[in-house]
């Protein structure tokens, strides 16, 4: 179990840390997916301050537990977020990462 704790929690963390500072930076890249549901590049940005703390939150997990839960809980907030901003622009076949994110942290904060 702690093997599995450990792949997830360093997967998650390499994605959100790409995604967070991509966003943060304001690569046009990066923000492209946020600008085809509508979401304002400044709401992106922040989001992406977000995101790359929480993946390094991540990161602190793997040494001290008691990070998990808070980048976890931040990393589904920001997840049921996007989805609730792809259905909003009635894009959800392009919500699809984003539920498979929400998952993948919902099993990693349950085996936790």
């Amino acid at each position: 179990m702690e093997t599995t704790k450990v792949v997830l929690l360093s997967f998650l963390a390499l994605i959100f840390l790409i995604s967070g500072l991509s966003k943060a930076s304001g690569n046009e890249k990066g923000l492209s997916g946020t600008r085809d549901v509508n979401v304002p590049d400044w709401m992106a940005r922040v989001t992406g301050v977000f995101e790359a703390a929480a993946a390094l939150g991540l990161v602190l997990a793997l040494k001290w537990s008691a990070f998990a839960y808070p980048a976890l809980i931040s990393l589904w907030c920001i997840m049921a977020g996007a989805i609730f901003f792809h259905f909003r622009a009635d894009k959800a076949k392009t919500a699809f990462p984003a539920f498979f994110l929400l998952t993948l942290i919902s099993i990693t904060l349950a085996i936790n």
